[in-house]
Order: C-alpha cells, then structure tokens, then sequence
C-alpha cells in the first residue's frame, strides 16, 4: 500500500519525502519548548530529539509503515513542517493515523488542517483503512482543533506511549 504521498500538492503546499539535509531546517521544531509541551517521554536534547524524529520516520519509510513527509510552503519553497499517513498499534489495534507538525512560526495559518486533510483524501481514494485516527494528547487544543476541522470526532481515550490522549476518528 501506498501510504506516502511524496510529490501530491494542495493550494499552498508540496508534499515530498523527508531527507537527511532537512535535519537543520527541522531542528527549531524541537528547539521551541512549546512543541513538546504535550508530550512526556521525548529526548530534552533537541539534536538527539530531531535525530530521534528522523531515525523514526526513516524506519517507517524502510518498513512500508507509512511516514510524516515534509511540507514545503509552495510560493516561498521553505519547509514549513511534517505530515502523513502513520501505521501505529494503538491498544493491542493497527491503525491509520493522520500525523501533523508544524514549525511554530508557522502556526495559525490553516497549514496543518490542510495537510489532515490532504491525508485524508489520499487515504480514501487509495482505500488504505475503513477508518483513520488521530492520537492527540487530551490537553493539545490546537491539533485537537485540526482534528475536528478534518471532521474526526473523539473516539476512545487511552493512554499512547505513556501520555494521556484522545483518539480522534473518522470513518472513511
């Protein structure tokens, strides 16, 4: 299955594979203390996080389990954040999970919502899963605030990698 979506756009935004050389471009992300608010359980380095982040997301590539792509903004060229489709095992269940992070400056501008939703139209004209998830820690508003937007509604609440989250689901 194909669950990248390497080279498909939206208005503003190219999707493409994540390199190696994006690693400089991608560190602020978790340089910015407000990224990692939400989540326990993450490297406090920000080299050793984004290394972490990289090693994750090119392990998915490798293993067809899926993977955040970069989102480049198309009338500047910068990269903007990740997004994807994510294979991941939530209680004991495999699972689709749309996956979206922005660099903090650009924040508020609609970017993350249209990347959910461009996964999700991927997803479904591929017929990849009857349903997708989003895992979103239950204190994170704003990319609950996405979820609903792409239309999930909150499903279960459970805890993910120690953290406590909801997910959020959308029956495709």
């Amino acid at each position: 299955m194909d669950f990248l979506l390497d080279g498909k756009e939206t208005e503003r935004l190219l999707f493409r594979k994540l390199k190696t050389y994006d690693f400089d471009a991608w560190l602020p992300f978790h340089e910015n203390k407000r990224t990692s608010e939400f989540w326990s359980g993450l490297p406090q380095e920000p080299k050793i996080a984004c290394q972490y982040d990289f090693d994750r997301t090119f392990y998915r590539y490798e293993n067809a389990l899926g993977g955040k792509q970069v989102l480049i903004l198309k009338n500047t060229n910068e990269l903007i954040g990740l997004a994807g489709l994510l294979v991941q095992e939530v209680d004991g269940k495999q699972e689709l999970e749309i996956a979206y992070s922005l660099l903090p400056k650009f924040w508020g501008n609609g970017y993350a919502s249209e990347a959910a939703q461009k996964c999700k139209v991927h997803a479904t004209e591929n017929k990849l899963a009857p349903s997708l998830i989003s895992i979103i820690h239950i204190d994170n508003i704003p990319s609950q605030k996405v979820a609903i937007q792409n239309g999930m509604q909150i499903d279960t609440i459970t805890t993910y990698n120690n953290n406590p989250v909801y997910i959020f689901r959308i029956v495709l």
